[in-house]
């Protein structure tokens, strides 16, 4: 099945790239053909010592081949090209396997460094070629128009059609999820015999059969007031006490693809009201999920979001008065201060997320909720994340001490959470033609 997937994928990448090739003809630049390009290696400064390289996403939309310096060639009237660079080098391991799949429907010539790729290229009339990548530096070595480097309606184009999946996308991004999970069962089993970050980290990564370079974002493994920092980057090899509260958000990559997955378990001995919080937030995170369809406005599912957290507050008695006047002051997101969620693929945080069209109009996130990654309308097949969070964040809370808002907060039910940090539930969902599909719970 996957050759065949893979195969209509192609074709709709080989319609999607010639539908964006018309339409930014008829705009300010004219461009007949496109040449993406993975990147290029780069090294630490002052050291020979090379960062762990991500190939450009539009290039892995075409072939999952996460190395320096590979390009796809396309213009509308031939086969697309892969060309595979592989350079002469006995330091290190260079070769690049080919798959079937790739034979059958990709043009592809192995070279040995980019001045090959020169030569290859005047075949072709480089000056009608646009270069998408991050090197224009390369770029302008090829002899590619500064014009064509980047052009931005053409990187619009692509960036909002890629978050609408092929059949081959989907495939890989369930399989992501499925290997997720693993992982994930793993580290709640090491957290429960109360075992450290980096312990819980090193199971997950053992579960997946995964490196730490090959996972799609730095895991995050966050004990107890830890999980109240929402990027927490660090993995303690010792803890204090038993661990009551884990919040682990992980995922897996497979063929360029990622999932996203977090969850927030807790011990026996963990803070009553903050279990209560936790069974709270697994139920309004299904409840969200049951809101998408589409037509939908990501932005209405944020705000629903902010009601449900609202009602949970007043519900646990950390916050008085009414639930409409705490979302009217803003209330609910002084304990959630992300997004709902964001648009998924191959970037965790994929492209295109604010754009309102293939023009690139953007649509910004509301003013009470600026880190809103999504303003998208949902649509069939469209892939986003959705992941409602409820954190005790001192740095947020405390300069609320004394401010207008601060009657509105049960400071007593504050103070004793605080260890506790805080909870994120996050699954991967694609949008059906009338509802949902939730990519993450159906292995569970």
């Amino acid at each position: 099945m996957t050759a065949n997937n893979y195969a209509n994928h192609i074709a709709t990448l080989t319609r999607t790239y010639s539908d964006a090739l018309q339409y930014v003809s008829n705009q300010d630049t004219q461009p007949a053909s496109v040449l993406v390009h993975s990147g290029a290696q780069e090294h630490y400064y002052g050291d020979d010592r090379g960062v762990a390289f991500q190939a450009y996403g539009h290039l892995l939309h075409w072939i999952p081949v996460n190395r320096p310096n590979q390009f796809v060639y396309f213009r509308p009237d031939a086969k697309p090209v892969y060309f595979q660079i592989v350079p002469c080098d006995f330091w290190h391991e260079q070769d690049i396997g080919i798959e079937p799949e790739w034979e059958e429907t990709l043009a592809i010539v192995r070279l040995s460094n980019l001045d090959e790729l020169c030569a290859q290229l005047k075949q072709y009339r480089v000056a009608d070629i646009a270069y998408i990548g991050g090197h224009a530096d390369i770029a302008a070595s090829l002899g590619i128009d500064k014009s064509l480097i980047n052009p931005k309606r053409l990187l619009a184009y692509l960036d909002f059609s890629r978050a609408v999946k092929t059949g081959y996308e989907l495939e890989q991004l369930r399989e992501a999820n499925c290997i997720a999970l693993l992982g994930h069962a793993a580290a709640k089993a090491r957290f429960l015999e109360g075992r450290s970050e980096y312990e819980i980290h090193m199971a997950f990564l053992q579960a997946t059969q995964s490196l730490e370079d090959e996972c799609p974002y730095t895991n995050i493994v966050a004990l107890n007031e830890k999980a109240a920092i929402l990027h927490y980057q660090f993995k303690r090899k010792t803890i204090k006490g038993q661990g009551r509260v884990l919040l682990i958000d992980a995922g897996c990559c497979v063929k360029g693809y990622g999932s996203d997955i977090t969850r927030t378990s807790v011990s026996e001995d963990v803070h009553p009201k903050f279990q209560s919080l936790v069974i709270a937030m697994e139920a309004l995170e299904l409840a969200l999920v049951d809101e998408v369809k589409p037509g939908k406005t990501y932005q209405s599912l944020h705000e629903s979001t902010l009601s449900r957290i609202a009602h949970i507050l007043v519900d646990h008695n950390i916050c008085k008065g009414e639930v409409a006047d705490l979302i009217e002051l803003n209330v609910p997101q002084l304990f959630m201060p992300h997004g709902v969620g964001h648009l998924l693929g191959i970037q965790v945080h994929d492209v295109g997320g604010h754009q309102s069209d293939i023009d690139g109009t953007i649509l910004p996130p509301p003013e009470n909720s600026p880190a809103l990654r999504n303003t998208r309308v949902m649509e069939a097949d469209m892939v986003f994340t959705v992941e409602p969070g409820l954190y005790f964040i001192p740095l947020i809370l405390e300069a609320e001490r004394r401010s207008d808002r601060s009657k509105l907060i049960n400071w007593n039910a504050v103070d004793e959470l605080y260890p506790c940090g805080g909870i994120r539930i996050e699954d991967n969902i694609r949008v059906t033609s009338d509802g949902a599909e939730n990519l993450t719970r159906q292995f569970e």
